[in-house]
């Protein structure tokens, strides 16, 4: 199953709106901290759904999925 490069594409560009990393790109949360959002429970939504996207992607070492994302952002 191929992932869904709009979820990809926004985790790249959809900046944490609150606590410890606001401002800061989904893409670049550590890990660490989404391990303990896990624990706490994601934010409902969208958010949410991008955050544990995020997760799933460190914690399987997928990050280059993120890659040519990233590059095309910085080409921009």
């Amino acid at each position: 199953m191929q992932p869904n490069p709009e979820i990809l594409i926004e985790i790249c560009t959809t900046k944490m709106p609150f606590g410890k990393y606001k401002d800061l790109l989904i893409c670049n949360i550590p890990v660490h901290y989404l391990e303990w959002m896990n624990t706490k429970g994601f934010p409902k939504g969208k958010l949410g759904m991008l955050l544990e996207t995020i997760l799933v992607i460190k914690m399987n070492g997928l990050e280059e999925l993120l890659t040519p994302i990233k590059k095309g952002l910085h080409t921009k």
